[in-house]
């Protein structure tokens, strides 16, 4: 069970006044050890450099509005955030007890000297990974998990190498997270516009944050979605290399199978085989990522380049009409008495109103051919209708034929499947036929 222990409150940390900072701070740690250029790799750090890495992490993160609701464990409640702490390492220290004591950090104690050093629990490393995907910078090869999956798959093909084969059932089962992903990215983005234009100011930062998402986002990674890393282009070759491991030796086979039933002892059941049950998993993950949600993600963008596309035709309206005064002129008629509003509206229609002269094009002037209207007989002949007995029972001969030879796929599965839990052959020659399924089978 999770939330057992230290883990009992594990998100408490995350729920008060100084969420925010808390989280920076695990950030900032998560970095420190592990991501940045001068990282320690894991290594334990002494309760001073954490202190520090605290204390750079708080000066940098904001705490919330003051009307958020505390945590029980923060300090009482001030009106001014910076009065809770005299100082900033005081706040950091309470930030790491806050840590230790809800399970995101543990202390390790050297037997041998005494001293103290704290790490990132299991948990606690594992949670913080997303604060830091969230906000990195650097380039990420998503779009390349399509070609992944088809590389691990040669790769087993050739060397027979069952680790190849897991990397490539794990690759494919990012192919479906990372669209949903981008969509759910999409879908946010059009949000926000929707948000964002409510006046010219908006607007005009909707319209930046439009293009900004084109050039950084779309370019480097959607375009290469949608083209080099095409589901549906590498679709039929990775399909070609199931059928290819597929139909390797049975010592290959044998071999993965018993290889993966040690990795995997958990899918080695019902008497299914582990081999092609991942086989199976790679074609319907492939399957729908090319039939559901590459569909899915063409739609989404292109329903937030419909939105931008408003919103880049409200500016040029908002442009055109910056020395307009029609509104401030409709403004001062509201504000006006219903009797003025009509003089000075009679006035303007007087002035505008200018005569219309139009003349008949001969030209135009045709006369059109008379159309024939088609007559339907719709009526039914309720008379005695005739028969012939000899075409109705060969038509009923043929239906029961049909309906006789008719054989179940799933039937037909189960029939190999039990003869070859028995030690059976699969041979026409040599399988036990009792019944007239079997025979039909067969």
């Amino acid at each position: 069970m999770f939330f057992e222990q230290e883990r009992g409150q594990f998100f408490r940390p995350l729920t008060g006044k100084y969420r925010a900072q808390v989280m920076e701070c695990l950030r900032e740690l998560y970095q420190r050890l592990y991501s940045s250029s001068s990282a320690d790799y894991g290594q334990a750090l002494a309760r001073d450099t954490m202190i520090e890495i605290f204390q750079e992490a708080l000066v940098r993160s904001p705490a919330l509005a003051s009307n958020d609701q505390d945590g029980e464990d923060e300090p009482a409640a001030q009106d001014d955030s910076e009065g809770r702490f005299r100082s900033s390492r005081d706040q950091a220290v309470w930030v790491l007890n806050q840590l230790l004591e809800h399970g995101w950090v543990e202390k390790q104690v050297d037997e041998a000297t005494l001293q103290s050093t704290f790490a990132f629990t299991r948990y606690g490393r594992l949670f913080t990974e997303p604060f830091v995907a969230e906000s990195r910078s650097m380039a990420r090869t998503r779009h390349r998990n399509t070609r992944n999956t088809r590389n691990s798959l040669e790769s087993f093909l050739e060397r027979g190498d069952v680790y190849d084969l897991l990397d490539a059932y794990e690759y494919s089962e990012r192919i479906i997270s990372d669209f949903t992903d981008v969509i759910a990215e999409l879908e946010e983005r059009k949000r926000d516009l929707v948000r964002e234009m409510e006046d010219q100011l908006l607007v005009q930062r909707a319209s930046e944050a439009f293009f900004d998402f084109m050039e950084n986002r779309f370019q480097p990674d959607l375009s290469v979605r949608l083209s080099a890393d095409n589901v549906e282009k590498h679709r039929d070759q990775i399909s070609r290399l199931i059928q290819d491991i597929r139909k390797k030796d049975k010592i290959f086979k044998a071999n993965a199978e018993r290889r993966l039933r040690e990795l995997l002892p958990e899918l080695a059941g019902d008497q299914q085989s582990v081999l092609w049950n991942i086989l199976d998993g790679i074609e319907m993950r492939l399957r729908n990522a090319s039939d559901i949600m590459l569909p899915a993600l063409r739609k989404a963008l292109q329903s937030f380049t419909k939105r931008a596309d408003i919103i880049i035709r409200q500016m040029s309206y908002l442009a055109s009409q910056q020395h307009n005064d029609v509104l401030a002129v409709c403004k001062r008629l509201a504000a006006m008495p219903e009797k003025q509003q009509d003089e000075l509206l009679g006035k303007a229609a007087e002035r505008m109103a200018v005569p219309e002269i139009a003349l008949v094009d001969p030209a135009q002037v045709r006369l059109q051919a008379p159309r024939q209207r088609r007559a339907i007989e719709s009526g039914l002949d309720d008379g005695p209708m005739d028969f012939d007995q000899d075409a109705r029972r060969d038509i009923y001969i043929q239906q029961v034929l049909d309906q006789a030879f008719l054989i179940n796929q799933q039937s037909l599965k189960n029939y190999i499947t039990s003869n070859l839990r028995e030690g059976n052959r699969i041979s026409t020659r040599e399988l036990p036929i009792e019944t007239a399924k079997d025979f039909l089978a067969v």
